[in-house]
C-alpha cells in the first residue's frame, strides 16, 4: 500500500508560519514530481507548489516568495514552509506526488488526505 501522509496543519494568525510535512510510505521504485496542492471551499484544488526529482521548482504566482518547498529524496518527504501566511491561504493542503512503483509500469499520481490550515485576521 501506497501512501502519503500530511501533517503539520493548524491554526495560526495572519503573518505567522506553518511548516507541513508529507511522507511517502509503501513500494516505491522512484519517486518523479511531488509537491502540495490547496483547495478551499467552493474552489478548485490549485497548484501551490511542485518540485521535480531533479530540482526544478514551480510556485504558483500567490505564494511565490512566501512558501518554500523542501524535498528530502532519500527518506521520501517532502516539506512545505509557509511563512507570512494570509487568510487566503486557507484551505486543505494536499501533498502530491507522480511516483513510479516498479520498474516496468507507468508512473501515477498519488494523493494525501489533506490537512486544513486556517490563517485568521
Amino acid at each position: 500500500q501506497v501512501q502519503l501522509v500530511e501533517s503539520g496543519g493548524g491554526l495560526v494568525q495572519a503573518g505567522g508560519s506553518l511548516r507541513l510535512s508529507c511522507a511517502a510510505s509503501g513500494r516505491i521504485f522512484s519517486i518523479n514530481d511531488m509537491g502540495w496542492y490547496r483547495q478551499a471551499p467552493g474552489k478548485q484544488r490549485e497548484l501551490v507548489v511542485v518540485v521535480s526529482s531533479g530540482g526544478r521548482t514551480n510556485y504558483a504566482d500567490s505564494v511565490k516568495g512566501r512558501f518554500t518547498i523542501f524535498r528530502d529524496n532519500a527518506n521520501k518527504m517532502v516539506y512545505l514552509q509557509m511563512n507570512s501566511l494570509k487568510p487566503e491561504d486557507t484551505a486543505v493542503y494536499y501533498c502530491y506526488a507522480n511516483l513510479l512503483l516498479t520498474r516496468l509500469s507507468v508512473s501515477s499520481d498519488y494523493w494525501g488526505q489533506g490537512t486544513q490550515v486556517t490563517v485568521s485576521s
